[in-house]
């Protein structure tokens, strides 16, 4: 349940940074989402853990890893886009 969440929040962060914000309009919106996604994958399922956030279960749900996985997510847009500025990738 935990892994839904974190990717789900992380398509929703990428979808905001594309429709609201403006980020990444020239690679379009799906690439965005999926940034994200990846994003806060990768912060729930690796950085969560290194940081502190273990459950005794692991479907248990946890604010912080979700909280981590949104950071994530954000912080792997704005490197996407960086670098789709920089190198108009």
């Amino acid at each position: 349940m935990n892994i839904a969440m974190w990717v789900l929040a992380g398509g929703i962060l990428g979808w905001i940074g594309y429709a609201y914000l403006g980020a990444n309009k020239e690679r379009g919106m799906m690439i965005s989402i999926v940034i994200g996604a990846l994003g806060g994958f990768f912060g729930g399922n690796v950085l969560a853990p290194m940081l502190g956030a273990v459950t005794d279960t692991p479907n248990d749900f946890s604010l912080f890893s979700l909280v981590i996985a949104m950071t994530s997510a954000a912080a792997c847009l704005a490197i996407g886009n960086l670098v789709s500025n920089r190198y108009s990738v």
